[in-house]
């Protein structure tokens, strides 16, 4: 039975930026993993328990990425060979400051909200709304990890912007 109303050839471009944002989660989760086994420091409790919640979370994104594929009627990339070739995001040294880790983070979260970009782009044209559920909540809590993180890498003294539009 085909419960899709969508062309083939549509579901196949949605199908191909889901394995690559798999990818990139893949090798997100890794590093993440790789942070919190080896933060050292006055962060130390504050970064262990924060990467350990992110890992979870990509890992929960990870498994729902696949599933999302697997409705879509294909299977997903499942090698980790695969996923370091097709992610856009690269393995680094493991060894590094609290403040090297988190900014290391904030640009693989960039990464992660330029693919979920793509994603979102290709499933409206194919008018796959579940995809674009998916993944428009995974851009929301992305970007609000990344407001979390970049906060805490900023400076105590430092301010939001204060000009405020006025509404007419």
């Amino acid at each position: 039975m085909n419960y899709l109303n969508m062309k083939d050839e549509d579901v196949l471009k949605v199908v191909m930026e889901l394995n690559i944002l798999l990818a990139d989660y893949h090798v997100y989760y890794q590093k993440l993993r790789s942070n919190h086994w080896n933060i050292l420091g006055k962060n130390f409790f504050d970064l262990h328990v924060k990467f350990e919640e992110l890992y979870n979370d990509a890992k929960v994104k990870i498994d729902e990425i696949a599933e999302r594929i697997l409705t879509l009627r294909y299977h997903p990339m499942s090698k980790l060979e695969d996923y370091l070739k097709a992610s856009s995001i690269k393995e680094e040294d493991t060894l590094k400051s609290d403040t090297e880790m988190i900014s290391e983070t904030l640009k693989d979260h960039k990464k992660l909200l330029a693919q979920m970009s793509k994603v979102v782009e290709v499933a409206n044209k194919a008018s796959d709304e579940g995809t674009v559920d998916l993944i428009g909540a995974y851009i929301r809590e992305l970007e609000k990890y990344s407001w979390m993180l970049d906060a805490w890498n900023k400076d105590t003294s430092a301010n939001l912007k204060k000009k405020v539009v006025e509404m007419s």
